[in-house]
């Protein structure tokens, strides 16, 4: 028997609606969300054998492009999302049509980023890095969750043992140890890179990896946050200078002038970011409740956004042309072309729940969510 996918939407629907008007704790929200995704993506009856979603491919479908995509990366043309059971699906022609690509692993996806036209990494569920040379085309896995756990506790076991007498870093050991026991079940959230090089992927309870040298070898920085809750870190872009990282209960981070941490500048707000995004000269975080804030200062000072979204804002870009998008998860879509000083409305062209919005290019956005992919033009909405 399968859950019926329409069931599952309304499913996470009502729970994310709710989620958005309780004070329910930070960490009990996340896991409601979580099963609530563990059933939308459920595809076997209770008792089936037990898949190793890491040994086994992404199986091809045509309905892939209309089923839960969660990440969506533009270059040129080219459009690459990424979503549930593994599936990853490229468009050459701004969105109007999509081609799956094999994928090794059928685990969830949950965010994607290209450097450039052929350049570009896959981060999901089970510590999964994927990466792709060819635009997208083809994939292939760099990390996952069992190798990330033990590359994590033997870093954390070095420090402890040069640094014996440490509350902190023995706490970290503690936190390691609970990782590597529960297996690879922990998810990187998001994943972003300075160059071809320089990258990093977020997720889960802290969980923070760095490379230098495009995915081939990756570091755990866990000990490099100030989160010592081990909050989930749920997004992660440069903007004014810095690289961001937007969390759960409030917690923002900005990298330090050196590169070697990540140091807490919180907006004066409790609830979750799930969005960063910015330009030269600001950043501006998203999450519960509609609320986003926006710095000018480096993280100093923040000014709440009003974007006229009530619902938790899932998704943002920035266009070509400097313009702002915001995207709440009931489908509302809102645009401002001064810098976040004013809102509209983006009138959409079909309604939908959404996981995120991105720039699709020539003036239009592409808008994800369980039901798939839409591209929408935003010239109706231009001043």
């Amino acid at each position: 028997m399968f859950l019926p996918r329409l069931g599952a939407v309304l499913l996470l629907a009502a729970l994310k609606s709710f989620l958005d008007n309780t004070m329910m704790p930070i960490r009990s929200q996340t896991a409601a969300l979580l099963t609530a995704m563990a059933l939308l993506t459920a595809c076997p009856a209770l008792g089936a054998v037990f898949a190793d979603v890491l040994a086994q491919p992404a199986q091809m479908s045509p309905l892939a492009s209309r089923s839960l995509l969660q990440g969506v990366s533009r270059v040129g043309d080219r459009l690459v999302a990424v979503g549930q059971r593994g599936h990853i699906v490229v468009s050459t022609d701004g969105g109007t049509t999509w081609k799956q690509s094999p994928v090794p692993v059928s685990s969830d996806l949950t965010a994607v980023y290209f450097i450039n036209e052929k350049k570009g990494w896959a981060v999901g569920h089970d510590g999964v890095i994927l990466h792709s040379a060819d635009g997208g085309a083809s994939w292939s896995l760099q990390l996952d969750g069992r190798r990330a756990n033990d590359l994590l506790l033997a870093d954390i076991k070095a420090k402890a043992g040069a640094h014996p007498g440490s509350a902190e870093v023995n706490s970290l050991l503690a936190e390691a140890e609970r990782h590597h026991e529960q297996g690879a079940d922990k998810p990187f959230l998001d994943v972003w890179f300075a160059d071809e090089n320089i990258g990093f992927v977020v997720g889960a309870y802290n969980l923070i990896f760095r490379t230098g040298d495009g995915g081939k070898t990756w570091a755990p920085w866990f000990d490099r946050t100030d989160n010592a809750k081990f909050l989930n870190l749920y997004a992660i872009r440069a903007a004014a200078g810095s690289v961001y990282i937007a969390g759960e209960a409030g917690l923002v981070l900005r990298l330090d002038g050196d590169g070697q941490r990540f140091s807490a500048v919180n907006p004066d707000y409790k609830g979750s970011f799930f969005g960063v995004l910015g330009d030269a000269n600001m950043v501006l975080v998203h999450g519960l409740r509609g609320n986003a804030f926006r710095s000018a200062d480096g993280g100093k000072n923040w000014v709440k956004v009003e974007a006229g979204l009530p619902a938790t804002i899932v998704g943002g870009t920035i266009l070509a042309s400097g313009a702002i998008v915001l995207a709440d998860v009931s489908g509302r879509v809102a645009i401002s072309t001064d810098a976040g000083a004013s809102w509209k409305p983006v009138p959409l062209p079909t309604s939908m729940m959404l996981a995120g919005v991105a720039d699709a290019g020539n003036d239009r956005v592409a808008l994800f969510g369980p039901r798939g992919i839409v591209i929408a033009p935003l010239a109706a909405s231009r001043p």
